[in-house]
Parts: structure tokens; sequence; C-alpha cells
């Protein structure tokens, strides 16, 4: 199963230090039956896209409580075991937790199929809705307007073997 793993540029740098994204659980995202009832698709890409910016999304949270990482979303794309990934079935309806899922035990770097970041021109519009989250959170509609603004921006695709460029640590 392909889940997506939310960090920041600080957990990748961690991350690639250890060899692991986490000794687990982890919280990633993945196409689950709640995301697929959502979604309203049976397109598996469109369904793992949603998956990804829902990934993105924890990511701008993860921002949010670190002011001191670069204002990049960071989603680490692994394949795991079927059984390693559960959605928690007392979230299925909670919108804040669809695609959720739990991965048991430690999950390799190694596993990574990919690592998605923000392009630098993204970054004035991730800080601001860092910023605006708490806000959006508590119904206001113009912070949310503000987070929405840091969907328009794609991630950008890296090979697992860029991470080191990723994370300052290349040449």
């Amino acid at each position: 199963m392909r889940v997506y793993v939310p960090l920041t540029l600080p957990g990748l740098a961690e991350a690639y230090k250890t060899g692991e994204l986490g000794a687990g659980p982890l919280v990633a995202y993945a196409v689950t039956p709640a995301l697929r009832e959502w979604y309203l698709s049976d397109d598996l890409e469109e369904l793992e896209y949603a998956a990804l910016n829902r990934a993105a999304l924890a990511s701008l949270r993860l921002l949010a409580t670190d002011p001191g990482a670069a204002r990049k979303r960071v989603v680490v794309a692994v394949d795991v075991p079927d059984r390693a990934a559960t959605a928690d079935p007392d979230r299925a309806l909670d919108p804040a937790a669809l695609g959720e899922v739990r991965v048991a035990g430690a999950v390799p770097l190694a596993k990574a199929a990919a690592v998605h970041v923000d392009a630098g021109d993204a970054e004035a519009d991730v800080a601001a809705a860092a910023r605006a989250l708490e806000a959006a959170d508590r119904g206001d509609d113009d912070a949310q307007f503000v987070v929405d603004g840091a969907e328009d921006h794609e991630l950008l695709w890296y090979a697992t073997q860029e991470i080191p460029n990723l994370v300052g640590l290349g040449d």
C-alpha cells in the first residue's frame, strides 16, 4: 500500500540521518474506503493525488507548530505492507481524518518511492497559510481562503536520491 507521510524539511533531514521516518506508529494518508467515498472516484491515480493533498495539509499543520522550519510542505510517499497501515473506523466520517492511517512499526526511508516538496515560489503562501491555519480551523472564511492559497501550489516530485540536496547535505 502506498502511504503519504507528512513531514517538514527538518523532519526529512532527521529521517535521512536515522534511515527511518519514525519508529511508529506514524500518521500517514492513503486511499482508504472513506477517502474513496468522499472523493467519488474509482481512478486510483486521482485518489492517490487526494491522499497526497491530505498529507500536504498535515505537513502544513506541522509547519504551523515549528516556526523555525523552512516554509515548505514535505510529503514522503512510501510503500508499506497492507496490514501495516490501518484507518481508525471511529474517525472514518470525520472530515479532518479522511485518508488518515496509522502505520505500525518502523518505516525505513529506504522504502520511500519519492519525496514531494514545495517549490521556493510557494514559501510565502505556505507561510501565510501556516499562520492562518488556527483561525481557519475556527471557521474564519478569510483565513480558510489563505490556507487554500497554499493548496494552489503543486508539490514537486523528487527522487529519494535527491534527499541530501533537499535537506542541505548535498554537494
